[in-house]
């Protein structure tokens, strides 16, 4: 069976795409979610990859989880007990978000479709969305009785506010990808046939930037969504001094005085 993630490597860029279109890339199994996680090991150790984009096969970006799996206990969870099912997540569905988080690359989803559940929390770990206007996202968990167990708790409130993350979560309903531009799901709303154009394009927009700096910004970015002013201000201190030290920096620099295009080297 081929590998639930196609992993295509375009210049700096790293293309990820589900590719279950027949089960609406549901992310159903602890083998797809640990292919997750080798693909943001890869992305991380390569230096020379400035941004990853995620995407879907067919019409859907991710149906979330599979209920049929869940119904005959056939996926990760539910297992035979309740504790087996605890562990079942943590073994699974929950590395994903972790390894998303982790990933100093910046990351852009590709909403080519509808994002339910796991897949709209998904969506929600890359750093920025950009939607096809047939894409239709909803936090859908209490529609079949459960609950986010996969971070989403964590990611909308950050992303849209509490207030409108505890209404799609409390009535579980879909929302379109113009009111997910709206509230600030998505950056941008593209027609269908122009998604991954438009996500190529923004990628390129971050990949021309000095990767180390792109990386240490993104973790800066990271950090301060927990921390204190004072600390956030030693760490930027702390990763400016080594930014200043980069032959990048001096390039661009350089380049800026002399009116010409940087190029960079990654050192």
């Amino acid at each position: 069976m081929q590998p639930f993630l196609d992993l295509r490597r375009e210049g700096a860029l790293l293309i990820l795409t589900m590719q279950r279109p027949e089960e609406r890339n549901a992310i159903s199994t602890v083998e797809y979610c640990r292919e997750f996680e080798a693909a943001c090991a890869e992305a991380e150790a390569d230096k020379g990859i400035a941004a990853v984009i995620l995407t879907g096969a067919g019409s859907a970006f991710s149906a979330g989880g599979n209920l049929k799996k869940m119904l005959d206990r056939s996926g990760f969870a539910p297992r035979a007990t309740p504790i087996e099912t605890r562990y079942g997540y943590r073994e699974a569905i929950q590395r994903i978000p972790l390894a998303l988080w982790n990933l100093e690359v910046p990351t852009i989803a590709a909403v080519n479709g509808p994002a339910i559940g796991a897949g709209l929390d998904l969506a929600c770990m890359c750093d920025i969305r950009i939607a096809a206007e047939s894409a239709r996202f909803a936090e859908s968990f209490v529609r079949v009785g459960i609950i986010p167990g996969d971070g989403g708790a964590y990611f909308l409130p950050r992303i849209v506010g509490a207030s409108k993350a505890y209404e799609l979560c409390f009535t579980g309903e879909a929302i379109d990808a113009a009111e997910a531009k709206a509230i600030g799901l998505v950056s941008k709303v593209v027609p269908d046939a122009a998604l991954m154009d438009e996500a190529r394009a923004l990628a390129h927009r971050i990949a021309v930037n000095p990767p180390h700096a792109l990386r240490l910004a993104k973790r800066l970015l990271r950090e301060s969504e927990h921390a204190q002013l004072s600390s956030i201000l030693e760490l930027s201190a702390a990763f400016q001094a080594l930014m200043h030290e980069t032959e990048d920096h001096r390039e661009a620099v350089t380049a800026f005085l002399e009116k010409r295009p940087a190029v960079f080297t990654g050192r």
